[in-house]
Parts: structure tokens; C-alpha cells; sequence
């Protein structure tokens, strides 16, 4: 496996950095560049997995429209090739051709975001819409038959080996495998930010294996957020060290000295190279598709998309909500017939548990829950007050005696939440939002916290994928202002996933 890291350049992973330097020859020692030499590139590795699995979602799906539009069975079709099969095969040619052109399996966009969705919800788009236009002149109950069935399917199949993937390869780098070793370069705060950034958010894929400070500051080598040691580079030596080592990619955090011309200095001196040059964006908590370059006589001019609270995508999740959520209530109603049973049997108290919440804009409504504490639940929280076990003003307690013991269970698979599944359905709540809020958190709301309620709260969002009531409450209000300003219904449909996971493991559920 390529760890594509600095020090691949010599056997052992060991390079030595010239001492000499624009800051003194004492701002420098001669530090061990080191790094897991791996042979293998799993970057070629993973792209063939995601090639060979695309190819078996095509096939599967093409195979099951034939089946069931044209009544053939799938064995049939492997040995005969009729007209049927045969625009089959070039359905699927076209079809793995454009997720290639579209740039679906492109390593930047791998591990991290929802860019390689939305390029293969795109490719797929595309692929049929060409298939559409030539099949119907010739055969119309053909198309008919491929683009009501192995459309759908086909869609659906690659989003999930995309998925199953995606959710191997953020495995492997939490184990501090498959990353590509980066040089961070700029003033002391803006590279050891980003350079934390990178120790913290493996999934991105970059690891620090050097850092460059452009304003000499700093002594032999950094010491990451994690307590690893990251050696310091020269800056005035940064490209001739970067290429002897072969290091993938070259970081730039904030300006360089010298400005613009000395970024395109830098791009010079890495031409030809199979090094990234990446630079960092200053804006903080803004999703990538909000963000479009366009140049204009050589002027780079960096539009920023304002978010938007009403319109057609908001129309359209909101018909996401109610499809979904009606479809939840018919497939789930004998868990929740199960569930009504066994609080109410437990204690002879009431099934459901209502609670005012805060929704869009400020207004009430009330929530429902499985009722999974004791009948006065309410009443006894003031002598629990100060036991509080939560961040911030979010009042939680591991062991809270309230608890039932059919509330535990209900708790621990989050199957206490699902009568919110009637909020989503009357409008009050959306499947996917913020966490609804207390009146009483709100009325200690400060500053921008407020945005919280621009959007109809829900009831699973980016706050529950990561870690639920493990986290502080500066990690959860974060989470959810990153949520306002950047939804999209690709990422909604992330979350969806990314829920499923969650409460299979019971991570921060009490």
C-alpha cells in the first residue's frame, strides 16, 4: 500500500533536511522524515475495487429489468444474445463510460463529501438520458423497460457499494492507513490549524508529515493534536524537498510570502511532479458545493452561494419527508404497536410522552415520544439538577433514575423517537434538521445559536451521526449550524445512512 507520505523517496522512509535556511542555520535540525514504506499503491487498488463493484451494480441491474420487463430469466440471458441483451451491453458501456468521463471515482473526491454521489447520481442521469434519446426512436418499450426499472436499481446499487466503500476506506485511515503524506506551509497559526485539522479529520485523507512555517517560527518539529512529532522543512528549501521525498501533496495554509507570485513560484517548481499543490480555503464551515471559481481576466473571483430557506429544493425535501416518513409508518407498525404495548403494560401510564419544542422560526409544537421514564418524570427533574451529566444547557444523565426498563430498551435502539414520525408528517419537524430544542435552551440562546431555527427541526441530523449526547455542546451547536447553512438532499440522504449505523451501535444513546 502507497502511503504517498514524505520519506518514500529511500528504502528505510529517512530523509536528511538541509540545515541551511532563510531563518539561521540554528531555526533547523536535521530531522527524520519518516513514514510506512508501502509498494502497492492502494489508490490504483481502490479504484479497480470501485470499478470491478460498478461493474457488477450495472450488470445486476440491467440483468433484473430484463427479467422483469421482458420475462426472461437471468441465466437465460447470460448465453443468449438477442436484441434485448445486446442494448443491454451498450446501456451498460455507456453507462460505465460516463461515470469515467464524469470523474466519479476521482481520489479527491473519495473518502469525504458528497461530490462522488452527486457524480454518480449525475453520470447515471446522463448515461440513460443518451439511452433515451437513441433507444425510443427504435424500440420505445424497451427504454420503457430500462428506465422504470434498471434506472432505479442500478442508482440505487451503486450508492450503496459507493457507500460500503467509502465506509472501508475511512476505516482504514482511522488506523492511519491509505493517506496521502502532505507538507503544510504558512505562518505558525494558519499551518498548525490546518495541520491539526488534518490529525483530526482523518477521513480527509491528508496526513502532515512535514511543516514549513513561512515566518520561521517554531523549533525542530511540530507536535500534532494527537501527540505525534511532525518535523519542520526549511520553507526556503520546501520544493526541492518535497520532490526528492516524492510527497503527494503540498498544503498551503493562508498567504505565502510574496503573495500571488510566489504560490505560482511554487506551482513552477512543482510542475511535472505528481505532487497536489492544495490551497485552504478561509472560509470556515462552508460545504464546497456553496463555492464556485470563475475567472475573470486572470482575476479569480470566488462566488459564495447565500443560503436559502424557501424554494423548489426545500419543496422537494419536503415531499422526501412525507413519502418517507408515511412509508416508515406502514412498514413500522407493528414495532410501534409492540412498543405501545409494552410501556403501557409496564407501569399502566401513558403511551406517549409530550413535550413543547421550539420549531422554524421560533414557533411551538409538541413532540412525541415513546414515554421511557417514569409518569412523574417532570417533577422529579429539579432534584436531579445537580447531577447533570450534560453539555451545556442540554440536561442529560447516564444512569438517570427516571428511566424504565422498557424505557432503556426503547432508548437504546431509539425506537422511543419513532412517534416523531407523525411531527414529520403534520409538518412540524423534518426527518433530517437540527435537534429540537427546549423553550428553555432557546430562551439562553446567544448570538448565532439562533440560526438554529431558520430550518424545521429533525429527528436524526449531523448531531446524532456524531456521537449524540457524547458530545459537548459547542460540538453539537457547531454540527447544526454547519447542517443550516449547507444542507442538500444528497447529504440528507447521507445522514439517512449514516443513522441506520448509528443506531445499529448505540454510540451516545441513553
Amino acid at each position: 500500500m502507497e502511503s504517498g507520505a514524505l520519506g518514500d523517496a529511500l528504502p528505510d522512509g529517512r530523509l536528511s533536511v538541509s540545515r541551511s535556511s532563510a531563518f539561521g542555520a540554528s531555526a533547523f535540525a536535521t530531522p527524520d522524515l519518516t513514514a510506512p514504506v508501502q509498494r502497492i499503491g492502494w489508490r490504483t487498488g481502490y479504484r479497480l475495487a470501485l470499478i470491478g463493484t460498478d461493474m457488477a451494480a450495472i450488470g445486476t441491474a440491467l440483468l433484473f429489468a430484463q427479467s422483469v420487463r421482458f420475462g426472461q430469466e437471468p441465466w437465460h440471458l447470460v448465453h443468449t444474445f438477442d436484441g434485448y441483451t445486446l442494448i443491454g451491453l451498450a446501456l451498460g458501456l455507456v453507462w460505465m463510460g460516463v461515470l469515467a468521463a464524469n470523474r466519479s471515482r476521482e481520489l479527491r473526491v473519495l473518502g469525504a463529501g458528497t461530490s462522488e454521489y452527486q457524480r454518480v447520481a449525475k453520470a447515471t442521469g446522463v448515461a440513460f438520458g443518451a439511452f433515451a434519446v437513441i433507444i425510443v426512436l427504435l424500440k420505445p418499450e424497451v427504454a420503457r423497460g430500462y428506465l422504470l426499472i434498471a434506472l432505479p436499481v442500478g442508482l440505487v446499487l451503486l450508492l450503496a457499494e459507493r457507500y460500503f466503500w467509502r465506509s472501508w476506506l475511512i476505516a482504514r485511515r482511522r488506523e492511519g492507513l491509505c493517506l496521502i503524506g502532505a507538507v503544510v506551509v504558512g505562518n505558525h497559526q494558519d499551518a498548525t490549524r490546518v495541520a491539526n485539522d488534518l490529525v483530526t479529520h482523518h477521513h480527509a485523507g491528508y496526513r502532515p508529515v512535514g511543516v514549513a512555517y513561512t515566518d520561521g517560527t517554531g523549533g525542530a518539529a511540530f507536535a500534532t493534536a494527537d501527540g505525534g512529532d511532525v518535523p519542520l522543512i526549511d520553507y526556503a528549501m520546501l520544493a526541492d524537498t518535497v520532490r526528492a521525498t516524492h510527497t503527494r501533496a503540498v498544503i498551503v495554509a493562508g498567504d505565502l510570502p510574496g503573495g500571488n507570485e510566489a504560490l505560482q513560484d511554487l506551482g513552477w517548481q512543482l510542475e511535472n511532479s505528481k505532487t497536489e499543490l492544495i490551497l485552504t480555503s478561509r472560509l470556515t464551515d462552508v460545504a464546497g458545493p456553496r463555492i464556485h471559481m470563475r475567472p475573470v481576466d486572470g482575476l479569480p473571483m470566488l462566488h459564495v452561494d447565500l443560503p436559502q430557506y424557501a424554494g423548489l429544493n426545500h419543496t422537494i425535501k419536503r415531499g422526501i419527508d412525507i413519502g418517507l416518513a408515511g412509508l416508515a409508518v406502514l412498514l413500522l407498525s407493528p414495532v410501534l404497536a409492540a412498543v405501545a404495548l409494552a410501556v403501557r403494560l409496564e407501569d399502566r401510564g401513558p403511551v406517549l410522552f409530550r413535550q413543547e419544542r421550539v420549531g422554524v422560526a421560533g414557533s411551538s409544537f409538541t413532540m412525541f415520544k415513546f414515554r421511557s421514564m417514569v409518569v412523574d418524570a417532570e417533577a422529579l427533574l429539579t432534584r436531579l439538577a445537580q447531577q447533570n451529566e450534560g453539555a451545556g444547557l442540554l440536561f442529560k444523565l447516564r444512569d438517570d433514575p427516571r428511566i424504565t426498563r422498557v424505557g432503556a430498551f426503547i432508548r437504546r435502539y431509539s425506537l422511543d423517537e419513532l412517534p416523531q414520525l407523525f411531527n414529520v408528517l403534520n409538518g412540524t419537524m423534518s426527518l433530517i434538521g437540527p435537534r429540537p430544542p427546549l423553550p428553555r435552551e432557546v430562551a439562553a440562546y446567544e448570538g448565532r445559536v439562533n440560526r438554529r431555527l431558520l430550518i424545521k427541526p429533525g429527528i436524526t441530523g449531523l448531531w446524532q451521526v456524531s456521537g449524540r449526547s457524547n458530545l459537548s455542546w459547542e460540538e453539537s451547536v457547531k454540527l447544526d449550524l454547519y447542517y443550516v447553512e449547507n444542507w442538500s438532499i444528497t447529504t440528507d440522504f447521507m445522514i439517512l445512512l449514516k443513522t441506520v449505523k448509528a443506531v445499529l451501535a448505540k454510540d451516545g444513546a441513553y
